[in-house]
C-alpha cells in the first residue's frame, strides 16, 4: 500500500510540475559568474545567483539581495542586506559573502575581466552581519552598477585552492530563484525552482535548457512546439513560419543590446599598418550584410557604443564601400594581384558566424584580399583561439550593458590575462579619456567624453564594426503574464504561469 501511494505521489508531482523549455547553442564555460565570460554561461547562471542590486523592467536600479542602499557622501555607499539564506546547507547570506566576493574578484589569483569595475574601491567593510560599507577612492560613475555582480557563497568557497578550476564552477550554489539540478557537457541543463527564494518560489517548477548547437535544431524544436521560449532568425521570421506557428507563439522584436564585429590581432605584423585595416573596412559592404543576413531586421553598426545611449556618436558614420580606394591603400602597403593580402578569420559555428564569414569573404575578394576561414565549435573557439590569443582576425559579437563602460574592452590595461582586450588595442588618448570619465558623475559631461572615445576608436579601425541585429524572441502564448521590457521579455519569469 505504501509503495502504491508513493508511486501515485510521484506521478501526481510529475503531472502537476510545470516546465519552461528553452535552448542553448553552446556549452557554458563555467557557471560561476565571477570567472565565466561567455553569454551561454551568463544565460544560465543568472537564475542561480543574485547581485546586491538589479534593473527593473524599466531599467531603474532597485535592491535585489540588498534590502536598501544609500550614499553617505560622494564616495561612501552603504548596503543593508536581506536576511536570507542559501538554498543548500542553510548557511545564512551575510556581509561575509559580499566581502568574500569582492576579495575574490580583486585577487591576483583570479583572472576575470570584471575586476575592472572594482579597482576604484578603496575598501569594503562589514559594519555588522547584515551591513556593508563600500568606500570608493573617488566619485565613480558606476559605483552602484558594479554591485549587480553576482554574490558567491563564502562558506563553500573560502578554502578553495584554485577557484579557476573549482568543481563549484560546474556545480554552483547561489541565492537565485533556481538551483542547478543537472549539468553535463553537451547535454541539457536542468534547473529546479528554489522553494526558499526570498521573493517567492517561482511558479514554474523546472527550467530545461536544451543543448541545440545547430541553429536549425532550435527552429525545428520551435516548430514542433517543444520549446516555450526561443529566438528566430530574420530568414525564419520572413520565410519559414506559418499560421500555426504564429497561433502558438507571440513574437517580440526590438533592437538587440549587441553588435557583431571583425577584430584584428593588433600584435600581428599584418595588421599593424593602419592602411591595411582601413582598406579592409572600405572593402566591406555593411548594409549588404544587414540586407542579406538579417533581411533588414537590424542596422549598420558604426562604433563601440549602442544607439539610444548618451555615448553614441551620431556624427560618426560607417564608411561606404570603395573598392578602388581599398585596392589603392593595399598597394601603398605593399600588396597587389601578384602578392595579395592574405589572412585567416576565425569564428564560431554557433549562431550566424559562419554565414557572416562567407559573405565577408566574398566582399573582400573584390578588393583582391584572400581571407581563409576557420570555423569551429564555440568552446573550441574560446579555448584554442580567444583565450591563448592564437588568431589573425576573429568574427565575434559583444553583448553590452545598459550603461557603457569602455575600460574592459578598450583600455590597454585590459590586455592582461583574462581581460576582454584580447586584440591588443592601445591608444594613449583613449586610455586617458576612459580614466577621466570614470571619475565623472555628471551624465552630460560623461557622455561627451564617451562620444569622443567612440570617434577615436572608430578612426583606429581595431575592429570593423558590422551589424546591430534585431532581437526576435518568441514565447509560448499559453504562458502569462509576459510583457516587453528594455531588459527583455523574461524580466518577470518567476511569475510566469504555464497551464
Amino acid at each position: 500500500m505504501k509503495t502504491l501511494l508513493l508511486i501515485l505521489f510521484f506521478f501526481t508531482c510529475n503531472v502537476l510540475a510545470s516546465t519552461l523549455h528553452l535552448s542553448i547553442s553552446a556549452n557554458p564555460s563555467r557557471l560561476n559568474p565571477i570567472v565565466s565570460t561567455d553569454k551561454t554561461s551568463a544565460d544560465v547562471a543568472q537564475w542561480i545567483f543574485n547581485g546586491l542590486i538589479k534593473y527593473d523592467k524599466d531599467a531603474n536600479i532597485i535592491p535585489d539581495l540588498a534590502q536598501s542602499y544609500h550614499f553617505v557622501d560622494d564616495t561612501t555607499l552603504i548596503f543593508e542586506l536581506k536576511k536570507r539564506r542559501y538554498m543548500e546547507r542553510w548557511s545564512p547570506f551575510t556581509a561575509k559573502d559580499v566581502l568574500f566576493t569582492y576579495e575574490t574578484i580583486i585577487s591576483p589569483k583570479i583572472f576575470t575581466p570584471y575586476s575592472s569595475g572594482f579597482m576604484h574601491i578603496l575598501h569594503v567593510k562589514m559594519l555588522d552581519e547584515f551591513t556593508v560599507e563600500v568606500k570608493y577612492k573617488y566619485p565613480y560613475f558606476k559605483a552602484l552598477e558594479v554591485w549587480m555582480m553576482e554574490i558567491l557563497p563564502e562558506h563553500l568557497l573560502k578554502n578553495e585552492a584554485d577557484l579557476m578550476t573549482s568543481k563549484f564552477n560546474q556545480a554552483p550554489i547561489g541565492t537565485g530563484p533556481y538551483t542547478l539540478a543537472q549539468f553535463n557537457i553537451s547535454k541539457d541543463i536542468v534547473l529546479a525552482a528554489n522553494s526558499n527564494y526570498f521573493v517567492h518560489k517561482p511558479t514554474l517548477d523546472t527550467m530545461i535548457f536544451h543543448y541545440l548547437p545547430d541553429p536549425s535544431s532550435e527552429f525545428l524544436m520551435l516548430k514542433s512546439q517543444k520549446l516555450d521560449v526561443g529566438s528566430l532568425s530574420p530568414l525564419q521570421l520572413e520565410r519559414q513560419i506559418d499560421k500555426d506557428f504564429k497561433a502558438h507563439y507571440s513574437i517580440y522584436e526590438d533592437i538587440a543590446h549587441n553588435f557583431s564585429y571583425m577584430g584584428f590581432n593588433l600584435k600581428s605584423e599584418k595588421f599593424k599598418d593602419p592602411r591595411v585595416r582601413e582598406a579592409l573596412s572600405l572593402a566591406i559592404d555593411r548594409q549588404e550584410l544587414v540586407d542579406i543576413l538579417y533581411f533588414s531586421h537590424g542596422k549598420v553598426c558604426t562604433g563601440p557604443f549602442l544607439p539610444g545611449t548618451g555615448a553614441f556618436n551620431e556624427a560618426v558614420h560607417a564608411p561606404k564601400p570603395d573598392i578602388a580606394k581599398a585596392k589603392a591603400l593595399l598597394k601603398e602597403a605593399g600588396y597587389d594581384e601578384a602578392h595579395p593580402f592574405e589572412f585567416e578569420l576565425s569564428t564560431s559555428a554557433n549562431g550566424s558566424g559562419s554565414y557572416s564569414a562567407q559573405i565577408l569573404q566574398h566582399q573582400l575578394k573584390k578588393a583582391g584580399v584572400v581571407m581563409k576561414l576557420r570555423i569551429m565549435e564555440w568552446q573550441a573557439f574560446l579555448n584554442t583561439v580567444i583565450t591563448p590569443r592564437h588568431f589573425e582576425a576573429v568574427l565575434m559579437g559583444w553583448s553590452l550593458g545598459l550603461k557603457p563602460d569602455a575600460y574592459s574592452i578598450w583600455h590597454s590595461e585590459s590586455m592582461r590575462k583574462g581581460g576582454f582586450n584580447f586584440i591588443g588595442y592601445e591608444n594613449t588618448e583613449v586610455d586617458q579619456l576612459i580614466k577621466q570619465a570614470e571619475q565623472i558623475v555628471d551624465q552630460e559631461k560623461f557622455d561627451a567624453i564617451y562620444r569622443e572615445i567612440f570617434a577615436k576608436i572608430v578612426a583606429d579601425n581595431p575592429y570593423l564594426f558590422l551589424v546591430i541585429p534585431n532581437s526576435i524572441t518568441v514565447v509560448n502564448k499559453e504562458i502569462t503574464p509576459v510583457s516587453t521590457s528594455i531588459i527583455g521579455v523574461m524580466h518577470n519569469t518567476i511569475d510566469w504561469i504555464k497551464p
